[in-house]
């Protein structure tokens, strides 16, 4: 399933939802559901608020696949060249001293197995995979 989006917060939750009827369609667990909802709601509000501005005009694409052992998200978008997976882990600090920010792709760690990023073209394509196979149905470690 691919959906092209415009660039706004609203096309943002379309995709979520979309994402969510299609997962509980396919018997996902619901914590797996959550988790993948929130990893899928920051990265493409990423895309929208930095590689595209905000400009409704420019458009992205959502892709979603599951086969027996995985579900896969795939976001697509002709923004500036950008790679998750190289942002570092982002370790908290005293409350009064910890600045707003970074703190997106470090949620999309903890709820995917993998993130994998590859420019092709003139387009960022990011791939976050869960596994869903009974014997590791809870992300552990991820290439990022």
């Amino acid at each position: 399933m691919t959906m092209e989006l415009h660039a706004s917060a609203d096309e943002v939750m379309r995709a979520v939802e979309a994402f969510q009827e299609f997962a509980r369609a396919r018997k996902i667990p619901e914590s797996t559901v959550f988790g993948l909802a929130l990893a899928l709601e920051e990265c493409a509000s990423n895309i929208v608020i930095h590689a595209l501005r905000r400009d409704p005009h420019q458009k992205f694409q959502v892709s979603l696949a599951h086969n027996a052992s995985a579900i896969c998200i795939e976001l697509r978008d002709p923004g500036p060249e950008f790679d998750p997976t190289t942002a570092p882990q982002k370790q908290p600090v005293a409350e009064d001293d910890d600045l707003p920010g970074g703190w997106g792709i470090q949620l999309i760690r903890q709820y995917v197995d993998e993130i994998h990023y590859q420019r092709k073209g003139h387009e960022n394509v990011v791939r976050l995979t869960r596994r869903t196979d009974s014997a590791n149905n809870s992300p552990s470690s991820s290439t990022a």
